[in-house]
């Protein structure tokens, strides 16, 4: 029979507790009986099953953080992250990028020269 504590705050059903007692006095009785060792390998497979998330989500944030590249576009000057070492397109003009050493670099083929073009501006003389 499920027994049941309501108030305005706590919700408390207690149907689940007693496989939880279980588990202590099952633990308690093979601790008693002489198999602690089973007892210890089942507490280090639990710290091992809580440890491992946590270390691996510090693994990936390190990770991330050498990998993860973020840069301007050298041709439209849009702001965006690539991965470190790999070829990536411009979500703003499309152009075909490689990410190394940091920085975005445009990828041209063989035997094209590349230029930065210079906005010179002009003075008119008028004829008087």
């Amino acid at each position: 029979m499920k027994q049941k504590f309501q108030s305005g705050l706590i919700n408390l059903n207690n149907s689940n507790f007693g496989c939880l007692i279980s588990l202590i006095v099952l633990g308690l009785l093979l601790g008693t009986v002489g198999l602690q060792w089973v007892v210890n390998g089942f507490l280090i497979f639990i710290a091992f099953l809580i440890i491992t998330p946590i270390i691996g989500f510090w693994i990936f944030r390190w990770w991330l953080k050498r990998n993860i590249v973020e840069d301007s576009c050298p041709v439209c000057d849009y702001t965006f992250s690539g991965f470190n070492n790999a070829q990536c397109r411009c979500p703003n003009c499309g152009e075909l990028l490689q990410v190394h050493g940091g920085h975005f670099e445009r990828l041209t083929p063989e035997g094209t020269i590349d230029v930065n073009a210079v906005d010179v501006s002009v003075k008119r003389i008028d004829d008087n």
